[in-house]
This record gives structure tokens, sequence and C-alpha cells, in this order.
């Protein structure tokens, strides 16, 4: 989420074609055009500083809002992109109440906290708050609770996290100290909403010099493994690194903790992934599954926009560290998590191509190509200025979400369901961004539908042009 110092911060040939779509095909570990049951894509978020647990069946994830904290619940991984947001905490203090980040979400004694940061409009004073759940409930109700400081240290503070060690609870979290301006400290906790000693920090190793934050934790094999980000999230190389200590050592004792050299989870630009992390683990319905939420961006380009929240899961080495792999490519199919219920999503590709149950059908002028490769579903796309011309969706269902390129020169669409009255979607980005969510129809009754996407050739005031990109439609089958 964070900023360093300063803040504020075609047609082609059809060999040449050809060969960059088995490439991508590749690149993306993609499934076969028929995707079996039981399976999702990501993004299940719109938005960065993702958390998520399971409890009960649902998950219920966090993202950054801003403004206030909402979650999401849902039974299934599949189905959380279309959840709606469950406004939980909006704070009236002027001291706190703005620039809210990177919330977490903590059940101790069958009570839920929830830990986050926020300001009063400047920076450089964002602190650590909790609030406590009045039940067993994590979508509250909540109550403030307290402000996590340690006697030693009450500078900026962000991404609080509980660690849980040898018995004990410990605050971690990245902030102000001689390390780097976002370093990694930690101070032990007589419950979870009192620091009861000071902060210690520690010199967490990575390729990038001015941040380290975000962390997280697993516990295995005798051992509480740390992953943490590094680089400023603005950056396409920001991703995870790893400190472990021994269940019986000393936390606060700098020497007890053991650095592992090298990014665990880093971009990967043939599959047009770039900054992953920002993380934190959950584990499957049945329990046997370990998975990590984090997010990542389809740019290349340095920019605090376009993160979107991401699962995917994680296998672990024989010493009981985790061991992450690669970042899937945002539209890659995966298993639903052991004992997720569904149901399965499907997609409809821009060339008509679908997992089953949808269909496209295009009137007027379209170009279609691979030039925007990594960045599109499949590795390709269709495009038009033509006003009047349409791509129209049909599927079995009950809701459509649409995701293509945003981009310099594209314009504005108007979007119909079954024929209904058209709404306005600006598909115009300040930067050239891959399968973003433009539109999320309402929900339907199950049955058979159509989405009709219509050019409109207008566009807004910074848009060079008024094209409308078509690339995969997500629909839900139940």
């Amino acid at each position: 989420m964070h900023r360093t110092v300063p803040r504020r911060r075609r047609w082609a040939a059809i060999a040449a074609a050809l060969g960059l779509f088995l490439s991508f095909f590749a690149a993306t570990s993609a499934t076969p055009a028929f995707a079996a049951a039981g399976t999702f894509r990501n993004p299940v978020g719109t938005g960065p500083d993702p958390f998520m647990t399971y409890f009960n069946g649902n998950y219920y994830l966090l993202m950054t809002e801003g403004d206030a904290i909402r979650i999401r619940r849902s039974r299934s991984v599949a189905t959380l992109l279309n959840a709606p947001a469950i406004q939980v905490w909006r704070d009236t203090d002027p001291a706190r109440n703005q620039h809210v980040w990177a919330p977490e979400l903590y059940r101790v004694n069958n009570r839920w906290y929830l830990y986050y940061t926020a300001d009063n409009g400047v920076d450089e004073n964002h602190r650590l708050f909790v609030l406590e759940s009045a039940g067993d409930d994590p979508a509250g109700p909540y109550q403030f609770k307290a402000r996590l400081v340690p006697p030693n240290r009450d500078v900026f503070a962000i991404d609080a996290g509980l660690m849980r060690h040898n018995g004990r609870l410990y605050l971690m979290w990245s902030g102000l100290n001689e390390f780097q301006h976002n370093g990694i400290n930690i101070a032990p906790l007589s419950n979870p909403w009192t620091v009861s000693g000071n902060a210690v920090s520690l010199n967490a190793a990575g390729h990038c010099p001015e941040v380290r934050e975000g962390p997280a934790f697993l516990y295995r094999n005798g051992r509480t493994w740390m992953t943490y980000s590094v680089c400023d999230t603005g950056k396409p190389d920001y991703g995870l690194w790893m400190m472990s200590v021994a269940s019986g050592a000393d936390p606060l004792n700098r020497a007890s903790w053991q650095q592992h050299n090298g990014a665990l989870f880093s971009r990967q630009d043939a599959r047009g992934v770039y900054g992953p992390g920002h993380h934190g683990f959950f584990t499957s319905p049945d329990g046997t599954e370990t998975w990590i939420v984090y997010h990542a961006k389809t740019t290349g380009v340095f920019t605090y926009s376009n993160r979107t929240t991401r699962v995917q899961r994680v296998g672990f080495d024989a010493d009981g560290s985790p061991s992450l792999g690669q970042p899937l490519a945002i539209g890659a199919t995966q298993d639903l998590p052991a004992g997720d219920p569904g149901p399965s999503t499907g997609w409809i590709n821009n060339d008509g191509r679908s997992s089953g149950g949808g269909s496209l059908v295009y009137s007027g002028t379209w170009n279609s190509g691979t030039g925007c490769a990594a960045a599109c579903f499949w590795g390709d796309d269709h495009w038009t200025n033509q006003a009047g011309a349409t791509a129209t969706y049909t599927f079995t269902g009950t809701q459509l979400a649409l995701l293509s390129v945003r981009d310099t020169g594209n314009g504005i669409a108007a979007i119909s369901v079954d024929n209904g009255p058209e709404q306005r979607a600006d598909l115009y980005g300040a930067i050239r961004v891959g399968e973003a969510l433009n539109y999320l129809s309402p929900r339907l009754t199950y049955g058979t539908h159509t989405v009709r996407v219509r050019v409109t050739g207008e566009r807004n005031a910074a848009s060079a042009a008024a094209y409308v990109s078509i690339d995969r439609a997500e629909f839900w089958t139940g």
C-alpha cells in the first residue's frame, strides 16, 4: 500500500500470432478451453492490501478502501468478486478516520480483533488501531478498543499483524526504525489490544532498500515463518521475502531470527503479473490446504492503481517453509480450494470460446489480434471505435462481469441487460492495464440472459480516442 519518502506520491502474420498465442498459453499455465467443474479465476477482489480468513462456512475478505473498513463474506472463493460489501467500521474521530489501510482480522478467545492503520489526513501520522467484536462473528458488530503503541516508539506505523509464538501474542508491523522508513518491528502484547513492552526492529533483507512491510505468518515444523513485502508497492518489483524463528526462541531477540535470502514470490512478466505482494494466508474449508491472498498488477508501470486481489494455493518444502511458486496469470483457471462448495464460474472469451454455457456475437466492424499479449485473457482481444457497434454476450446463470483492457485511448460503452436500460461505462485508463473489472451486472434470477455492450463513440476529455475493448466475461452459474 505504502510509499517511501517522499510519499505522495495488427494485425500480425498468422504464424506470428499463433506463436505469440502458444507462448502465452504456456506461460500462463492456461487450462483447456473447456474447464472442469469446481474451478475459478482471479481476481477475487478489486482492491489492494488483502487479508482473508475462513470461519464457520464462509470466507471473509478485507482490502484497503480508504474511508472505512468493509468485509466481503462468501461461501466460495468463486463468489467473492460479486459478494456485497458489509461495512463494519467507519470512524468519526478526525484524529484517525482518514487513509484507512490494510485491515487484518484475527480470532482470540472467541472474539475477533480487527487491526488497521489510519491517520488524520497527514500520511506521516499513520498509527495502528484495533477493534473488538461484540461476539463470535467476523462481520461484527465492532467497537473501538485501542491505539497500539509501544512505549519507546510512537512514530509512523502501518500494516499491523498478530503473531502467535510459543503461547504468546506479538504485534508486528511496518514503520520507522533504524533500518528503513518502512521496516519490520515487533512488540509483545499482554492481550490483543495492549502493547506490553518496547518495540524491537528487525533488519529484514530484500532486493530494494526502501520498504519492508505487510508481515504475515505460518506455523509449521517447529518454526514461525514470517513473510513480508519488499520494495515500494508502486514498483513492478514489489515481492515477498521471508524470515523465521524457532518456536522455543525469543522473537524479541534479533539473534533468534533467521533470514532466508531471495524473493519467494516475484513479478512474472510473461504472465502479465507485476508487484505481487502485501498478502496473507488462509486455509481451505476442509483445513487440508493453505492458500495465499495477495495483490498484484497487470502493468509494469510504476503506479499505486490497478492492484487487484488474487488467491492461489501454497506448497511447502521438507523443512516446513512455504513454497509459494510463481504468481499465476490473472485469468488462469484454478481448482477451487478443497471443500469449497462452489459454484464454478464460467468464462466467455472475446473470440466466442467459452468454458460452457456462454456465447458472444458482434455487430459492426471490430478489430482483433494478439497485440495485448499477457495483458489479455487467452492473449487476444477485440476493439473498435465505430459508434453503434455491439458485442452481445449470452449466458445461463445469475450474473456477469466484464474484464478487459483499460487504456489512454478508450472511450465510453453503453451496457444493457436483457434489452433493458443502458448503463454507461468509461473504459479510459491513465495507463494501459489488462483484465480490469469494467462492469458487473446486477444479480439476476437464474436463467438465460444477455448483456449487450454498445460503442457510443464518446470519450472523456482525458482520452485520446473512443475505443471499446472486449476481452473476458466471467459469469456465475448459480
